[in-house]
């Protein structure tokens, strides 16, 4: 029991640490500059070691073991990733066709 406990943690906390990183991406879109993508590259990247080394960090802490917790962490910061991306572009597609009929 401790370990779907400890994956179900994990996948909440993924699951935040990718939609922190979509806000981000959102945000690198919004300004559309090189300086911006590069920042937002690093600060997405920061996002994910961040998440991850807090979950190795606090195993000694963690009430359930922390593997299933660190890698469902990573398996739904992957996922949730995949699905913003898909989001944004089905955006950005809607956008250029709505200026392209006016």
């Amino acid at each position: 029991m401790g370990y779907v406990i400890g994956a179900l943690c994990g996948l909440v906390w993924g699951a935040a640490a990718a939609l922190l990183n979509s806000r981000i991406s959102k945000r690198c879109i919004a300004k559309n500059s090189t300086p911006a993508l590069m920042g937002a590259n690093l600060a997405r990247v920061g996002v994910d070691i961040a998440a991850l080394g807090a979950v190795f960090l606090l195993r000694k802490v963690l009430p359930f073991p922390y593997e299933a917790m660190l890698i469902a962490t990573a398996i739904a910061m992957s996922l949730v990733t995949i699905v913003c991306a898909y989001r944004m572009s089905a955006t950005v597609k809607s956008e250029e066709k709505e200026e392209s009929q006016e």
